[in-house]
């Protein structure tokens, strides 16, 4: 957090992927937001808490306060999603299932187009925004890989949510186009090849349980990989309703059981992709994520002994499983302050998973002082 913000607006909250080392101090140092605005106690959290770096700015604004900023670096323990997205997280299974994808949904449109299946047109056109949308994953992994930079200093982390946003946003047009065409086949119905629709739709639910069997395990840690993954489901869905519509067809003659189960499985498509939608935007917007309560937060710092007051507090998600917090607390006794710091670090990593920490902290004056300039 910059240190001339009183908001706590968190983008100034030191660079993030900057090596750690004696030379990350001294970088930190140089950062013109920090001049000039008198003494300064930079303590970071975890294996390097109470280590004290002090310097004193020269431009005459020196009012004797004293300002501790907590970085949290421990990457020690509780820190594996953030790492999984480092290393690509599913990668490989990404590739692997985009191949198999790729492949089915030609299968898949020919045999629509053949049988006159609006089920499983509907399918292939599903597996066209999975193709892009596991490309567009592939591509977002391997941006995120790319190290921060003096202007990005989170790095390209957000490219993952960036991708689950348009991935969710185009299956929520896909499910709007399915809608449409059952509409049209209830006013006009279709003669459909049950045989037929039901052998590629067979085939399209192995490829599609495959596919998300391999997916499953990197869902749950990138939101980049859910999205494709919820992609998968949606094929699978789509599978499953072509496979019963082919039955009922076979066995009753009812050709509108295709345009049915269409509707009913972009009705699913359209719930999980609406909550993928609302998730990314939250991230996006830097909301407080929805299992971090800001009052227990705001609580657990309160605890802490010598502390007076907590305020400017704020709790986001950079990308998938990776949180973070920054805030100020006033702590009247200077002689406290790096035993205030290395507690609010230690409660708040292990209480709420919260890894990347920065906390001001200063005296009632200067609370007194930035409340006057808001």
């Amino acid at each position: 957090m910059s240190m001339h913000d009183p908001c706590g607006c968190p983008m100034g909250a030191g660079g993030f992927g900057e090596p750690l080392g004696p030379s990350a101090g001294r970088r930190h140092h140089s950062n013109p937001a920090h001049r000039g605005h008198g003494t300064h106690a930079h303590g970071h959290g975890g294996r390097d808490a109470g280590r004290d770096h002090e310097h004193h700015g020269g431009n005459g604004h020196d009012r004797g306060h004293d300002h501790a900023h907590g970085h949290d670096h421990d990457h020690a323990h509780g820190h594996d999603h953030f790492h999984d997205l480092r290393r690509g997280t599913g990668k490989k299974a990404l590739k692997i299932v985009l191949a198999m994808t790729g492949t089915f949904m030609v299968v898949e449109f020919v045999g629509g187009w053949l049988s006159n299946s609006l089920a499983l047109m509907a399918d292939a056109g599903h597996m066209l925004t999975d193709v892009a949308a596991l490309a567009l994953s592939l591509f977002a992994i391997w941006f995120a890989q790319r190290p921060a930079t003096p202007e990005k200093t989170y790095g390209y982390l957000r490219w993952e949510v960036l991708a689950a946003l348009v991935n969710g946003a185009a299956l929520i047009v896909l499910s709007l186009f399915i809608f449409y065409e059952a509409i049209r086949r209830f006013r006009s119905p279709a003669e459909v090849e049950g045989g037929l629709m039901l052998g590629v739709a067979v085939g399209g639910l192995l490829v599609n349980l495959v596919a998300a069997w391999m997916l499953h395990r990197a869902a749950g840690h990138s939101l980049n990989v859910r999205g494709a993954y919820l992609h998968v489901l949606g094929d699978l869905l789509g599978s499953v309703g072509a496979i019963a519509a082919a039955v009922v067809i076979l066995l009753t003659g009812w050709v509108i059981a295709d345009p049915l189960i269409s509707i009913a499985v972009g009705g699913l498509i359209l719930y999980s992709s609406w909550k993928l939608v609302r998730e990314s935007v939250d991230v996006l917007l830097e909301a407080v994520p929805p299992h971090i309560d800001l009052a227990e937060v705001r609580e657990t710092i309160d605890e802490i002994p010598g502390v007076d007051d907590v305020h400017d507090l704020h709790v986001w998600t950079v990308t998938s499983g990776y949180l973070a917090m920054s805030g100020h607390a006033v702590v009247e006794d200077l002689s406290q302050h790096q035993r205030v710091l290395r507690e609010i670090h230690e409660r708040v990593s292990d209480r709420f998973g919260i890894r990347h920490i920065t906390i001001q902290l200063e005296q009632a004056s200067v609370f007194r002082h930035e409340i006057e300039h808001l």
